[in-house]
């Protein structure tokens, strides 16, 4: 009797210290497992690193407001007025191809006139620096006398220095540079700044 109670003893004892040990080995389980959810884990599991998504190189669209030159009558005198012409641009050149683009179109409204000839088309248009290269169809060279002619220059060299007034403008004729314009022969000293413009072709 008194053998089987010790032996009861030894596995309540047994028991017991069985008991502590699971208890400890899952209490360290469970603080374990929390300090590893505390640890930021990579979201890359084999280890390669990832780039950053690059930034979309395209820029939202600017808008801009070149100015599209007429010409205006005032008793004697014909004087060049500005029409402001608002473009979403995204590429350099679209800005002043638009002015270009509604220049050769003609004026829509109001009393302002062009000297252009009907159909003259824009070729190509590059600005470097401070340069514009205005390259524009034969039919830029049609008609008119030397008011005329001069009035259609100053058009072209104003609306293409809308957004630089200081730059030096090139007026090419189907790719080559316009150095006589039309029959009364007037001559052009390019590069044209409005500087010049204003000094040499008097409207």
């Amino acid at each position: 009797m008194k053998d089987q109670q010790g032996s009861n003893r030894i596995s309540s004892g047994v028991i017991a210290a069985v008991s502590a040990a699971v208890v400890a080995v899952g209490g360290g389980v469970a603080w374990f497992t929390t300090q590893s959810s505390n640890t930021p884990t990579p979201s890359n599991p084999s280890g390669r690193i990832e780039q950053p998504p690059q930034p979309s190189t395209r820029q939202p669209a600017n808008e801009q407001t070149p100015n599209v030159y007429w010409l205006r009558s005032n008793n004697k005198n014909v004087t060049l007025v500005p029409q402001p012409v608002k473009v979403a641009s995204i590429r350099p050149n679209q800005p002043l191809e638009a002015a270009f683009q509604s220049l050769l179109a003609g004026p829509t409204e109001g009393t302002d006139s062009t000297t252009i000839p009907k159909g003259t088309k824009l070729l190509g248009l590059k600005t470097e620096n401070d340069e514009v290269h205005v390259n524009l169809s034969e039919d830029f060279t049609s008609g008119g006398g030397s008011t005329s002619m001069m009035g259609r220059v100053g058009q072209v060299v104003y609306t293409a220095t809308t957004l630089n007034p200081k730059a030096k403008v090139y007026i090419d004729v189907n790719g080559k540079p316009l150095d006589v314009l039309g029959g009364e022969g007037v001559e052009l000293q390019q590069p044209l700044t409005r500087e010049q413009f204003q000094k040499n072709y008097p409207l």
